[in-house]
């Protein structure tokens, strides 16, 4: 019996790419942001924070991105995860997931190839960084699965 995967993950140079374009956005607005972007097994594979922007930060966008490769923004996740006092609960109880806005699955193809989060804006400057990156290079960062 063949127990393989083939799991389909973003290649470093899309990573890259998005870290820069959603970089680019922020400073086009004066925002300071940090961007991970992961595969979708949560591995981390491209990651930047703008100058001055606090470590603390980026470990907050991985987290946003860590909750995205569930395949769902962090917005629909924070939805879901306040609809019952219980799965509220179960959030404070795992570390990594993080239900602030920022963290958006990545598509391509509807098959899940990683997740971005971005950090340091208001919320919903976040999403919208990681949303023109996505958008740049013809990638779906929406809730469908």
């Amino acid at each position: 019996m063949e127990m393989t995967s083939n799991i389909t993950a973003i290649s470093c140079d899309a990573a890259q790419e998005l870290v820069t374009r959603a970089m680019e956005h922020a400073r086009v607005h004066e925002w300071k942001i940090a961007v991970a972007i992961l595969d979708p097994t949560g591995a981390m594979v491209a990651a930047a924070r703008m100058d001055g922007v606090s470590p603390t930060i980026l470990d907050i966008a991985t987290d946003k991105a860590f909750t995205a490769t569930l395949g769902k923004s962090t917005r629909a996740f924070f939805e879901r995860m306040s609809s019952s006092p219980d799965l509220a609960m179960g959030l404070q109880t795992r570390p990594r997931l993080c239900a602030w806005d920022g963290g958006l699955p990545i598509r391509q193809n509807a098959s899940l190839i990683g997740a971005i989060g971005v950090s340091g804006a208001a919320g919903v400057e976040d999403v919208e960084c990681a949303q023109e990156a996505l958008k740049s290079l013809g990638l779906d960062g929406s809730d469908k699965i």
